[in-house]
């Protein structure tokens, strides 16, 4: 058994006839909806006929089922403007909601440098720089009263967006419900429309009106689980997706995904008797109208054996974009030489590119220190640039998400690399991970904060990130010395290896709430949040410090500043640790 018969027993017509089944015959899969549920019951329906058992799990989710609004130019000229409620929003009063138009380009800090937005309506791009929830979170704090959202695309766009600015992760808890729920009505408008509204507030003041229409409670959503159970061990690879969808097709967002994920499931479960891993399937509901609902419930109560077992977690979201030329991924550092060398040997020609993996789609994980990956087509620079960052494609999150939207062609090529990326997880002897790439970003992002950071004692930090850079070295040796033992089954037993992928999980169970969560291991940090921009988010403010004055404001930040530092370093210093404890083991 190997790599390619994986590959060559996929196969893109099942794909392809689950997606179009999905967009034809279950469009707007809203969840706490009943097209949510029915959704829901076809994704275990076909894990149950691939041999995959697969249950439908309700749970209640604070989920938003928005509406049409009401925009209104009313001056330098009247004029109506069509828009949609976006998900979460406060819903206005009767009267709606008048005030003078700012433009606030991408709606990051950065961006309200100069300009007074108290009592004004700010209008801003909708490009994930930062994402919607965090656009409105800003706009809060910065004293706005409503927040206008003009779509991203061509010039040429009109397609409406729909979307969330809800930027609690998951179901809230009595703490952010109080602090991080959304404190502003929100619209969506098309990008046609939004020009000429930024080409307005350049010439002069801009007043406008807008009233929406939402209904935000909590319904019943449907999480859909399968799992293929290894032939030996416990542990395993969740492999996820979202199910829910806005309004209409949503063909690339994301039938194609979760098409994707029963295909897989059928595959590796009849080679489940060669698999030294598991696969758990996740098609998680309120992603989209709920902010991660489902998947962090999952985490949530499943909280145990995640934590013992899970070794990765892979999701599958938005593949094969109509347009995308390139292959685009990201995950956490341990799991980047791994997954290049697969899209090295089976992409051919095409150009691949990597990023680090911040907190944003059903990234729930990271609090449990379970590193993760995603992988799918990718537009060109020159295409972003000329599309206001389109990344999803111009028709993402509208009613223009249709089945011609997905390149089946390309989506073959990646039904193949999810096949190479999950064969080498489920049955490698030795975990496919190295950890000198993430001892890298500790060491260079601490050297970055150091100058500033001299007050809470970064530079020990950096100390303890450069203590464990040395031990890494010794223990990547250690490690390419058993893989090649095994890989030549010169050895049989297995107990080194198992010695080592203890170590790995502990590892990455350490390092990754400090390298990818401001939180930590026990919370969620909202969507979208500013600091989840940097490596090791916990310390962003730490730059803030120079601008300081001595007085309240700074002694307070360097009390909190000096906490986290005081959790990073303990977390590399155990790392090292882990290692030093490891090599002896294998002595």
């Amino acid at each position: 058994m190997s790599e390619q018969a994986i590959i060559s027993a996929l196969s893109i017509a099942n794909v392809k006839a689950h997606t179009e089944f999905i967009c034809r015959n279950i469009p707007t899969r809203l969840a706490g909806s009943e097209n949510g549920k029915r959704m829901a019951e076809y994704s275990a329906k076909a894990l149950n006929d691939a041999g995959v058992p697969a249950e439908v799990i309700e749970l209640p989710g604070l989920v938003s089922f928005p509406d049409k609004a009401e925009f209104r130019v009313l001056s330098p000229t009247e004029t109506a403007i069509e828009a949609n409620t976006l998900g979460h929003s406060l819903q206005t009063l009767p009267d709606g909601i008048s005030g003078e138009l700012v433009y606030v380009g991408s709606g990051a800090f950065s961006d309200y440098q100069g300009k007074d937005v108290t009592g004004k309506i700010i209008l801003t791009e909708l490009s994930y720089s930062p994402a919607r929830h965090e656009k409105q979170r800003i706009a809060g704090l910065k004293g706005a009263i409503g927040c206008v959202m003009m779509n991203w695309g061509g010039p040429e766009n009109t397609a409406v967006p729909f979307g969330s600015v809800k930027p609690v992760w998951g179901n809230p808890t009595p703490d952010n419900c109080r602090t991080e729920m959304p404190t502003l009505p929100c619209i969506g408008i098309a990008r046609t429309a939004g020009l000429r509204l930024k080409e307005m507030c350049a010439q002069g003041k801009v007043r406008t009106w807008f009233r929406t229409h939402v209904e935000n409670g909590w319904h019943g959503v449907h999480l859909t689980v399968g799992e293929v159970r290894a032939a030996r061990g416990e542990d395993f690879v969740v492999l996820g997706g979202h199910q829910d969808s806005w309004p209409g097709e949503a063909a690339t967002d994301n039938a194609a995904g979760n098409s994707c994920i029963f295909e897989l499931a059928r595959v590796f479960n009849q080679h489940r008797d060669k698999l030294r891993r598991g696969l758990v399937c996740g098609l998680w509901p309120g992603h989209e109208t709920g902010t991660m609902i489902g998947s962090s419930w999952f985490v949530d109560r499943n909280w145990d054996r995640l934590r013992r077992h899970q070794v990765a977690y892979m999701q599958i979201d938005q593949p094969a974009c109509v347009g995308t030329t390139r292959w685009g991924s990201s995950s956490n550092a341990e799991l980047k030489r791994f997954h290049q060398e697969v899209e090295k040997r089976l992409l051919g020609n095409r150009p691949y590119f990597w990023k680090r993996q911040a907190k944003n789609g059903d990234a729930s994980f990271f609090g449990l220190g379970i590193p993760m990956m995603h992988g799918e087509g990718a537009f060109t620079e020159d295409e972003l640039k000329a599309t206001a960052l389109a990344n999803l494609g111009w028709w993402h999150h509208s009613i223009e998400c249709t089945l011609d939207k997905v390149d089946f062609d390309w989506l073959a090529d990646h039904l193949r690399i999810y096949g190479a990326y999950l064969w080498e997880l489920l049955t490698a002897p030795i975990l496919p991970y190295e950890f000198g790439a993430v001892a890298d970003q500790f060491v260079v992002r601490l050297g970055e904060l150091s100058p500033d950071g001299a007050a809470v004692g970064l530079d020990g930090a950096l100390a303890a990130a450069q203590g464990f850079k040395q031990a890494t070295g010794r223990f990547e040796s250690a490690v390419e010395t058993w893989r090649g033992r095994y890989h030549n089954a010169r050895i049989k037993d297995e107990t080194a290896a198992e010695i080592i992928n203890d170590s790995m999980k502990r590892l990455s169970r350490l390092l990754v709430p400090m390298a990818s969560t401001a939180k930590g291991t026990y919370g969620h940090d909202p969507y979208g949040y500013t600091p989840q921009t940097t490596m090791i988010p916990c310390l962003y403010e730490v730059s803030q410090l120079a601008s300081l004055p001595r007085g309240e404001e700074r002694w307070m930040l360097e009390t909190k500043l000096v906490r986290e530092r005081n959790r990073v370093t303990d977390a590399l210093n155990d790392a090292r640790r882990v290692i030093d404890d490891t090599l002896r083991q294998l002595a």
